[in-house]
């Protein structure tokens, strides 16, 4: 019975000896495993760190300089910042510009090759493709730079929604100008004619859509820059969205005196002998009103390039018809109105002071 007993306490000792030297084992694995305090006191870029321990194998004297620069840091909290660090992430900013940079106009040339595309789909196809490569571009530069954007998690979101809040007419005129772009109502070469706020309409040209504004230049070279957004809510006239067929309505008074018919066959005369407007559709007179002192005709013409302006072809419409209707004898009358006197006896003694003071 001893000798069971003394068997058994054996047993015990081994089995809790070997319990402590599997507890000991762990201990000491997890100890190497784990970041000492120096590691973590030490965390930079890493880009930085990669940079300079290959520049170092390479070059003694230039791994000197790298480390006196190297040395030049200061401590934030446990991130170490360095001027060495602060160079090498300027360089990165600046490669990773450039390179967007330039495989964002290579690709704007690439699409430019496809003749398959109109200018709006090119255009658009050029807006997805920068909207891709620079936001690739932000993406590749922060995994050179060794960012972790997990930990800042918290300050990443407040900051986000605080740009979001600030960019939100900035992200809307972006999307407003995809999809204007999109449904092709409005593109480039368009002639549009769009309100301001205070009622006072611009027109002219579109030259180019961008990711803020659109480009509209008028007759007389002034180049305003519409939000797209403005394009999407408010009413645009686009005078070549379907053809650019235009009418223009150009009115002309007579004399009552004169012979009407013959009036409409030199206003006719007068419209087609402008190079600009079309022989289909012809132009048509049409008899407006009877005006006070005129008779009030509308001509009405066609032109196919509203971009060349609609002025000037008002304009020729009338100086051709003036040398008409002098050639003619057309009388084109100016307002004229007829006084009337009541004769009574202030009026007589006026005429009397008046007819005295002659005599004088």
């Amino acid at each position: 019975m001893i000798e069971l007993l003394a068997a058994a306490a054996g047993s015990v000792a081994k089995a809790t000896g070997a319990a402590k030297d599997a507890a000991s084992d762990v201990a000491s694995d997890v100890a190497s495993s784990a970041p000492s305090p120096a590691n973590l006191d030490e965390a930079g870029v890493r880009a930085a760190d990669g940079l300079k321990e290959a520049v170092g194998e390479q070059s003694r004297t230039i791994g000197d300089i790298i480390q006196s620069l190297d040395s030049i840091s200061i401590d934030l909290g446990k991130f170490h910042l360095s001027l060495w660090d602060a160079i090498v992430v300027m360089m990165v900013i600046v490669g990773v510009y450039m390179l967007a940079w330039f495989s964002s106009r290579g690709a704007r040339a690439l699409l430019r090759r496809m003749t398959r595309l109109d200018l709006t789909q090119r255009l658009l196809a050029e807006k997805l493709v920068s909207i891709a490569v620079w936001g690739i571009a932000f993406l590749l530069g922060i995994d050179i730079l060794g960012i972790d954007l997990t930990a800042l998690a918290v300050f990443s979101g407040a900051f986000g929604l605080a740009i979001g809040f600030g960019l939100q007419k900035t992200f809307g005129n972006l999307i407003a100008g995809i999809i204007l772009l999109m449904d092709r109502s409005i593109k480039p070469g368009d002639v549009i004619v769009i309100a301001d706020a205070a009622g006072n309409s611009t027109s002219g040209q579109i030259r180019k859509i961008g990711i803020r504004a659109v480009s509209l230049v008028t007759r007389d070279q002034k180049e305003y820059l519409i939000p797209n957004e403005n394009l999407m809510v408010n009413q645009v006239e686009n005078w070549s969205y379907s053809s650019k067929n235009v009418r223009i309505q150009v009115p002309v008074g007579v004399s009552y005196n004169c012979d009407i018919a013959l009036a409409e066959k030199l206003m006719l005369e007068a419209a087609k002998s402008v190079p600009r407007v079309l022989k289909t559709p012809p132009p048509v007179v049409w008899l407006d009103a009877y005006g006070d002192s005129s008779v009030n005709f509308i001509v009405h013409c066609w032109i196919s390039d509203p971009e060349e302006g609609v002025g000037n072809i008002r304009s020729q419409v009338l100086k051709n018809l003036w040398n008409l209707l002098a050639d003619n004898e057309i009388e084109i009358p100016f307002p004229q109105r007829d006084l009337n006197l009541r004769d009574n006896e202030q009026f007589q003694q006026l005429v009397a002071a008046i007819a005295q003071r002659v005599k004088e």
